[in-house]
């Protein structure tokens, strides 16, 4: 007897469609998968078959033989446990639906209780993009799966009640569409609490506005981290688009709640300089994602930035660049999307005094170059601003109340701004402006002629490279948007040519020389 059971494949975030074909005949009892599995699909037949008996299931005298389908493709993990299981309960005559157009996936344990997968929403999608109508797959994975529109999602507990549903007996109830809810983001942190700073409040707002990466440079004490910290807080919130994206990494890495299966607020992923290059990027044997695609449509938090290996930020590149990580095994390529906001914090020096204005800077100019050496300047050409967070006078830091905008008002400007780009970009893939790409840098951004001279006397000037003339472009872009312009002034070009002169001042020959 043959039947066929519809599944669904992963590796890393490329889902597949897979069928579990199943040939039951009367010999010799066996049972034997065949489909390029790796060794967690060979242990299916152990896991189903004990799981079987201890549900009262006896497989007498049959030989099985499962194919997954198609065979040329690399099977790995346990997610194809209950799409096989469902196969041998078709050709053991204990199914009596209509499962032609369901799928299955999740792991059976030993006990007959259906275990949780990593992963479950990307499946879910691709399920239903191949026709599925419905999905049988883990309980604790169902409120998950749920998101999806179009189909009806049932959360399986053990194998009992799957054969109940599946024999026409009692039904398992379907998870209800989880619709998720606009919430504020709750924190008692806000850019009111950090005194002065008004320029480096000011990048980070722009910053904010055109998703564009931002590097904070000052002397230990000034606010770094806490400015970087309180970045969440002036975010726009997450389209849905962008939620589904970023769940079905952070599904993938098995790191979603429960509760609330929905990526809705814009991750804030802070890293400290000990972590190695496959953790910041990915991989592993079956390529997992690393933080800088955990940070999808959030925020990358670099403290202490000289103090990260050098070989560790320059693999941060090309996914700057790029938008995305690809991570290449024997079983094949992953491709994870990182469209992160990079924030980068640093002090000048060893020391940390060079520019203060008490402290004496005890630095040797070697120890200077190799301190900010580590820094190449291909990836700061990645960093669209360039900010210093100065020294707090002790009459700022004494004073009571709050200091500059609520981070509620800084948001909804932000708000405005994204609002203008949404409208700019509509029918492209373009979401912000730092993601205009080089050849639609002039479409885009319109320079009123005053301004281009301004940008041509500093690009001779500074000595600036390809890639910072379309950065500056694209800054200057955003505070137009902010400022309600349609055109980029001398003021925009000017505020955006501030933000790239930093590198001049620390990574110039005097100082590392």
């Amino acid at each position: 007897m043959y039947k066929k059971v519809n599944s669904v494949g992963l590796y890393g975030l490329n889902a597949f469609p897979v069928a579990a074909e199943i040939d039951a005949a009367k010999g010799v009892p066996s049972f034997e998968i065949s489909g390029l599995g790796d060794q967690s699909v060979q242990e299916s037949r152990t896991r189903i078959k004990t799981a079987l008996q201890n549900c009262g299931v006896l497989l007498k005298g049959q030989r099985i033989v499962v194919n997954l389908a198609p065979a040329s493709i690399k099977k790995t993990g346990s997610v194809f446990d209950l799409a096989v299981l469902v196969a041998v309960l078709s050709v053991s005559g204990l199914v009596k639906t209509d499962i032609d157009n369901a799928a299955f996936f999740g792991e059976v344990s030993l006990g007959g209780d259906i275990a949780p997968v990593s992963g479950a929403l990307t499946m879910a999608i691709a399920a239903a993009k191949n026709g599925v109508d419905e999905i049988f797959l883990p309980i604790q994975n169902a409120k998950e799966a749920s998101v999806v529109d179009g189909v009806a999602v049932y959360g399986v507990k053990d194998v009992n009640s799957l054969i109940l549903h599946l024999s026409g007996g009692r039904r398992i109830t379907a998870e209800p569409r989880y619709v998720p809810t606009v919430s504020e983001l709750l924190t008692e942190l806000d850019f009111r609490d950090v005194k002065g700073q008004k320029t480096a409040k000011e990048a980070l707002e722009t910053a904010a506005a055109g998703f564009h990466n931002i590097l904070l440079i000052g002397t230990p004490g000034t606010g770094k981290s806490m400015l970087a910290k309180r970045l969440p807080t002036i975010l726009p919130a997450m389209l849905f688009d962008e939620s589904l994206e970023t769940t079905q990494i952070h599904s993938v890495a098995g790191i979603l709640s429960g509760e609330n299966p929905l990526v809705t607020t814009r991750p804030f992923r802070p890293i400290i300089h000990t972590a190695s290059a496959a953790g910041l990027v990915g991989g592993g044997s079956v390529p997992k994602p690393g933080e800088i695609s955990l940070a999808h449509n959030g925020v990358l938090f670099l403290d202490e930035l000289p103090e990260f290996e050098r070989r560790t930020l320059e693999t941060l590149r090309q996914p700057l660049e790029d938008g995305e990580v690809n991570i290449s095994r024997a079983g094949g390529k992953a491709t994870y999307p990182c469209s992160v906001m990079l924030v980068a914090a640093m002090n000048p020096c060893p020391c940390g005094n060079f520019g203060h204005p008490t402290k004496a800077c005890t630095c040797s100019n070697k120890a200077a170059a190799a301190y900010l050496g580590r820094i190449s300047q291909p990836v700061l050409d990645r960093i669209d601003i360039q900010v210093e967070v100065a020294h707090v006078p002790y009459e700022d830091i004494s004073s009571r109340g709050g200091d500059g905008d609520l981070s509620k008002q800084i948001r909804e400007r932000v708000e405005r701004a994204r609002e203008i780009q949404r409208e700019r970009f509509k029918g492209t893939d373009i979401r912000v402006n730092a993601r205009i790409p080089a050849g639609k840098i002039h479409e885009y951004c319109v320079v009123e002629p005053k301004a281009g001279e301004l940008l041509k006397s500093a690009f001779d000037k500074l000595g600036l490279s390809a890639r910072a003339y379309d950065k500056i472009l694209k800054v200057a872009l955003t505070a137009a948007d902010l400022s309600g312009k349609s055109t980029i002034g001398t003021a925009q070009i000017s505020r955006a040519i501030m933000y790239r002169s930093l590198d001049k001042k620390y990574w110039c020959p005097s100082r590392t020389g």
